[in-house]
């Protein structure tokens, strides 16, 4: 499991504490654009760079707040992941109300959050390697496996 973490570049100090979060606590992997620095070298080819990128994970993160109305890569991201059927979360960094279409997700708004998300997570990933017997995932087990992650997330976040 390796989740990407979405967010505008003015909301780099709270992606970096979730992506530090899920590490240490948790021992999650995470792509964070922030210490990546093929990132800069990517030019314009940015968008192929994060593809690739998010191919490597199996979740995403979207952290949202009053910046990310600023951001065309949130949305962007968010939408590939969608298209992967990734497992997905809001993370609220402020007050601020997500969208209407990060509100059929999880919305995360606090560490404690997080960490009910990373169980979940593990759980999710569990009970999918454990339905497939380690083979390579097909799109209705993924399609499973996501929902039933969603299905524990929103119990333990009571939403």
């Amino acid at each position: 499991m390796k989740i990407f973490i979405s967010h505008q570049q003015a909301d780099q100090v709270l992606a970096s504490t979730i992506a530090r979060r899920l590490a240490t606590t948790h021992q999650i992997d995470t792509y964070l654009d922030v210490i990546d620095a093929q990132l800069a070298k990517a030019g314009e080819h940015i968008g192929d760079y994060l593809r690739r990128e998010m191919g490597k994970c199996t979740q995403l993160i979207a952290v949202v707040s009053t910046n990310t109305k600023y951001s065309s890569w949130v949305p962007w991201e968010i939408g590939i992941a969608t298209e992967k059927d990734f497992p997905l979360a809001t993370y609220v960094g402020d007050q601020t109300t997500p969208p209407e279409f990060l509100q059929k997700w999880p919305v995360l708004k606090s560490v404690e959050d997080v960490d009910k998300y990373a169980v979940a997570s593990n759980a999710s990933t569990r009970a999918s390697k454990s339905e497939r017997g380690l083979l390579t995932e097909d799109s209705a087990s993924r399609r499973s496996s996501t929902q039933e992650f969603f299905r524990t997330l929103r119990a333990s976040l009571r939403q």
